[in-house]
């Protein structure tokens, strides 16, 4: 199934979609980013960051406000052959609907296409539902950051090698398309539309994105 068939959109971030980024910041992370943050990001040329929104069917014609809320988010750096993953979050009213799965997926699929071999990310320790996504795609833990979150707690440090290779690629393609199939059966109400963000998924962190990744 292609993506066209996806009731969602992804689509590059803009200033104008921080204010609802970190509503949804806000409620998916214990030490959230700033406004300030996210601006000097959408700056950063190192930097990708794509927003998620739902698409409202046509039959509603114009019950929804155009565009729709922003219900999801996530954004690397790339450096080199090097793609670091920095966040990916989901709003909570839209969790368990494999859309932090398919941010995921898009990610790693722009970073790929731009020429990155391996892609790295931070993980909570406690957040063991985002190891067991990224342990699904084949990214191993390297190594363990102390107390590298603001709050104490330490970070795992996973990577997935030879993210170019066809291999890898062709795992993620059938994902993708097993994603989409899924994705393709939700359904929606206007209500979901009309006060803003709804459901989420926390995944990957990195807290200390003032600099990007020195290796």
């Amino acid at each position: 199934m292609s993506s066209e068939a996806v009731p969602y959109i992804i689509a590059p971030m803009r200033a104008d979609d921080i204010p609802q980024v970190l509503t949804i910041e806000h409620l998916s992370f214990p030490t959230p980013w700033s406004a300030q943050g996210y601006e000097q990001e959408l700056r950063n040329t190192l930097a990708t960051y794509w927003v998620l929104r739902p698409v409202p069917p046509r039959a509603w014609g114009g019950v929804v406000r155009q565009p729709p809320p922003v219900i999801g988010y996530t954004g690397y750096w790339l450096i080199a052959d090097e793609q670091h993953i920095s966040t990916i979050a989901v709003h909570p009213r839209w969790r368990r609907r494999h859309l932090g799965e398919w941010l995921l997926l898009h990610a790693i699929a722009d970073g790929t296409a731009r020429g990155a071999t391996l892609v790295t990310l931070e993980v909570r320790l406690d957040n063991e539902a985002a190891q067991a996504l990224y342990r699904k795609y084949g990214f191993e833990v390297v190594g363990q950051r102390k107390r590298y979150y603001r709050d104490g707690m330490d970070a795992l440090l996973m990577t997935l090698f030879r993210a170019d290779s066809p291999e890898v690629q062709e795992r993620l393609a059938m994902r993708r398309q097993q994603v989409a199939r899924e994705l393709a059966r939700h359904t929606f109400t206007p209500a979901m539309f009309a006060s803003g963000p709804h459901s989420s998924e926390e995944g990957a962190r990195d807290e200390d994105r003032e600099q990007p990744p020195s290796e």
